[in-house]
């Protein structure tokens, strides 16, 4: 089971039910894509009309290829939902979203390490990030 972050804080997943296809496996008709970190946005590019949601997996929280994905997918203009989901930590969050992610689907219990208010505190898009502190700081 799994946790979904938002801004406003946990929430249930409300794709529990729907199939994500690896990139390999797409057909027409399918709206939910699954990609690994290191996959190519320019393959994703022709499916951007079909597809609902991107979700874009995390196999270690030091691994930041997905956030760059997700940046390149939204400037090449992918509209839909772009979910991060597998191991990210509460302190990525605001990176997450900045980087165009939608909202984090963690596992039960990493929300249970992480309570909803250690996300919270990284959801407030005026606090500055680390590099406008340390620019100030020096």
């Amino acid at each position: 089971m799994s946790v979904l972050i938002k801004d406003e804080g946990f929430q249930a997943d409300d794709l529990l039910d729907v199939e994500f296809v690896p990139l390999e496996e797409i057909s027409a008709t399918n709206r939910f894509l699954d990609l690994s970190s290191d996959a190519d946005a320019f393959e994703i590019v022709r499916l951007f009309g079909q597809l609902n949601t991107i979700r874009i997996g995390f196999a270690s929280f030091s691994d930041g290829r997905g956030f760059s994905l997700a940046r390149r997918l939204r400037a090449l203009g992918f509209t839909g939902r772009l979910r991060a989901f597998g191991h990210l930590i509460s302190d990525q969050y605001s990176h997450a979203r900045r980087c165009g992610f939608d909202e984090v689907a963690i596992d039960e219990s990493l929300s249970q390490r992480q309570p909803q208010h250690q996300w919270l505190a990284q959801s407030s898009w005026d606090q500055p990030s680390y590099q406008d502190r340390l620019l100030r700081a020096g």
